[in-house]
């Protein structure tokens, strides 16, 4: 199995999936963590994406939002879960079309969301998607 989690810094999760610079993909066997890398990761930061959407409603729906999407997914085809902050409903749509779970937590650090997540004890606050 592997994991992406999005981060700046390689050590923190990012708190929006569509802002966050890279990925840190960890390779799980047994249970455990056996390697980890850090793969750059298209976003907000590189395709000067706006999100002009009225309040209460989901943004990342319009055909650009999609597209954009899709080069953020394109890396990490290999990996079935990613680890955010939070992330908006489009942005869950086009992972979820590419067959990788999303796993949204307040847990700032990965090697600890990494050890939880494998545990069963990290949870999954959905009511971070927007």
């Amino acid at each position: 199995m592997k994991i992406a989690v999005v981060t700046d810094d390689g050590k923190t999760i990012c708190q929006h999936f569509g802002r966050a610079g890279y990925y840190l993909v960890a390779s799980i066997e047994n249970g455990q963590v056996i390697g980890k890398e850090q793969r750059p990761k298209s976003g907000h930061h590189t395709e000067g994406m706006q999100h002009n959407h009225a309040a209460g409603d989901c943004h990342g729906f319009n055909a650009h939002s999609q597209s954009v999407h899709a080069g953020m997914v394109s890396n990490i085809t290999d990996c079935q879960l990613v680890i955010a902050g939070g992330m908006g409903m489009g942005a869950r749509q086009s992972l979820s079309q590419a067959g990788i779970d999303v796993h949204m937590t307040d847990v700032a650090d990965i090697d600890a969301a990494l050890k939880l997540y494998l545990e069963g004890k990290l949870p999954n606050l959905t009511e971070r998607l927007h």
